[in-house]
C-alpha cells in the first residue's frame, strides 16, 4: 500500500528482533531507512532491504549515546533530505538478577540504553519534525512497564519511564504536528527472550509458552513491527500520546488461578 512512500525512517536496534522487522516493514512500504544498531548484524538489515528493491543504509553506533543518535538522525537528513519515522526500539533486558544484588551501575546501564536512548531520539528527531510541520515518533515499552510480573525491576523501571516519556514529549511537542507513541509488547520471541524459549524447548513445555494471554502464545516481532507501521503511517494521525499493548491480551486481566475453555 506504500503506506510510507517517500518518507525517511530511522529504527534503533535494527540488528535483529523487532528492529529488523520493523526496518523491513517500512522498507516495504516505500520508507527509506537508517538501520541503527551496535550489533555488526545491522549491515545485514540494510542488505537484506536493498535486495528486495528497497532503500537504506546502515549506521553502527549506541542507541544511549547522544553523539551516536545525532550522527544518526545527522544522516537520515543527508541520505534521504529529511526524517518523519523514529522507531526508538533498541533495548537489552537486564535479566532477572535478584534486588538485592542489582548494582547502581547495572541500573545505570539499563536506564541508559532503554530510556535515556528513546528521549534522546525524540530529542534529536522532534526539531526536524517541527520544521516539517509533522512527524511520528515510535519507542519500544513493554507490559513490564505497565504492572509487575513481566521483568526485572530495572527493565520494568525503565520501560515505565518510556511510557512516561511518551505522554510527557506528546504534550511538550504540543501544537507542532509530531506525533509520539509507544507499543507495549508482550511475550516476544526475539534474540532478549531467546533464553526463555530455549529452557521452555528443552525441557518439552513449548507448548505452554505464553499460556497466560488468552491466545495462549507467543508473539512474532513481525507483529509488533506492524503495529509501528500502523502508529508511523497516516492511519494513526490521531493517536497520540499512547501506550499500545500488543501481547495477546496478557494486560487485559489480572492474575487468575484456572480460566474454562
Amino acid at each position: 500500500m506504500n503506506r510510507l512512500e517517500g518518507r525517511a525512517a530511522l529504527v534503533t536496534g535494527a540488528a535483529s528482533g523487532i528492529g529488523r522487522a520493523s526496518a523491513r516493514l517500512f522498507a516495504s512500504e516505500g520508507a527509506s531507512v537508517v538501520c541503527f544498531d551496535r550489533a555488526e548484524a545491522v549491515e545485514e538489515t540494510a542488505r537484506q532491504i536493498g535486495e528486495t528493491g528497497g532503500e537504506a543504509v546502515a549506521v553502527r553506533g549506541d542507541a544511549g549515546d547522544e553523539a551516536d543518535v545525532q550522527a544518526a538522525v545527522e544522516r537520515a537528513v543527508n541520505a534521504f533530505g529529511g526524517l518523519a519515522v523514529v522507531f526508538a526500539n533498541a533495548g537489552i533486558s537486564g535479566g532477572r538478577t535478584p534486588m538485592e544484588e542489582v548494582t547502581a551501575q547495572f541500573w545505570m546501564e539499563v536506564l541508559r540504553i532503554n530510556l535515556i536512548g528513546p528521549f534522546l531520539a525524540i530529542k534529536h528527531a522532534s526539531p526536524i519534525m517541527r520544521a516539517a510541520g509533522k512527524g511520528s515518533i515510535i519507542c519500544t515499552a513493554s507490559v513490564a512497564g505497565l504492572r509487575s510480573g513481566a521483568g526485572g525491576i530495572p527493565y520494568s523501571a525503565s520501560k515505565a519511564g518510556v511510557i512516561s516519556l511518551v505522554q510527557t514529549s506528546a504534550n511538550v511537542l504540543y501544537g507542532t504536528g509530531v506525533r509520539v507513541n509507544a507499543i507495549c509488547p508482550g511475550l516476544i520471541e526475539t534474540g532478549m527472550t531467546a533464553p526463555i524459549y530455549a529452557q521452555a524447548r528443552e525441557r518439552g513445555t513449548d507448548d505452554k509458552i505464553g499460556q497466560l494471554n488468552p491466545l495462549r502464545r507467543g508473539g512474532e516481532p513481525s507483529e509488533i513491527a506492524h503495529a509501528a507501521l500502523f502508529l508511523a503511517s497516516d492511519e494513526a494521525s490521531y493517536v497520540n500520546g499512547q501506550a499500545i499493548a500488543v501481547d495477546g491480551g496478557l494486560s487485559s486481566s489480572h492474575p487468575v488461578g484456572s480460566r474454562r475453555g
